[in-house]
């Protein structure tokens, strides 16, 4: 399959997977009838081809965490962690999300840092720099970038942002796209009818289910056929 419009340059095709990064995370592609994909990286578990996927689980240590002060221009940040460590560039490609004043309401992009251990201080390298100088009253939320380490959407309760469908079966790690709109063969659980809303998480993992039959929801599409349990069929997507 050939992707169309945007990004013009493709290192992976659609039905493939590598252990080769060839794009950014998150870039954005699109075919010719108008589905839309973006480039991801599987978590610590293989993909399933058709099934929902979310964004690596919130790591509660990693939020609210308090920095070193920071000058106006700064293109690096220090912050002491929970008690969870943190792998080598775990956050790049993310975001540092100040959360409190002073600097509240800006996000940063990460570049790189250095792997931590539980309750040590991570020195950030930003994109940009600081647009507001921060004190240790302000407060630093890491955010991972959602198409890094993208996992099977779990049954009954979302640990991460849904972020799409698996297209192939990606081992983990591995390099892929995913699809985020249009015409996609989801899992699906129940029997939902045409037209009807779905929503993850569903009764299945991986699985879609009709609109209101499961607690914090997310609607990821709209049934295109009457559902049938336990089968992939075509559910419209419109993640973006």
């Amino acid at each position: 399959m050939s992707f169309t419009g945007g990004l013009q340059s493709f290192g992976l095709d659609l039905y493939e997977s590598s252990t080769t990064q060839t794009h950014r995370l998150g870039e954005r592609a699109e075919t010719a009838d108008g589905r839309v994909f973006r480039y991801a990286k599987a978590g610590g578990s293989a993909l399933v081809a058709g099934n929902m996927l979310q964004a690596p689980a919130q790591i509660t240590n990693h939020q609210q965490l308090t920095p070193s002060a920071a000058a106006l221009g700064a293109t690096t940040i220090s912050v002491t962690l929970g008690a969870t460590a943190a792998t080598e560039n775990q956050y790049a490609g993310g975001y540092a999300i100040i959360d409190t004043t002073p600097g509240n309401g800006y996000a940063y992009l990460i570049s790189s840092h250095a792997a931590v251990l539980s309750a040590g201080v991570m020195t950030l390298t930003l994109a940009e720099p600081l647009k507001v100088a921060l004190t240790t009253s302000s407060r630093v939320s890491l955010q991972a970038n959602p198409y890094n380490g993208v996992i099977q959407s779990p049954v009954t309760t979302l640990t991460g942002a849904v972020v799409g469908c698996a297209v192939v079966p990606a081992a983990a790690s591995e390099f892929c796209w995913i699809q985020t709109r249009g015409v996609a063969p989801v899992l699906v659980a129940g029997t939902p009818g045409v037209g009807l809303a779905v929503v993850v998480p569903a009764t299945a993992a991986g699985a879609v289910v009709i609109d209101g039959a499961a607690t914090a929801t997310h609607v990821v599409g709209k049934m295109m056929v009457t559902g049938v349990d336990g089968k992939n069929q075509a559910v419209f997507l419109h993640l973006e």
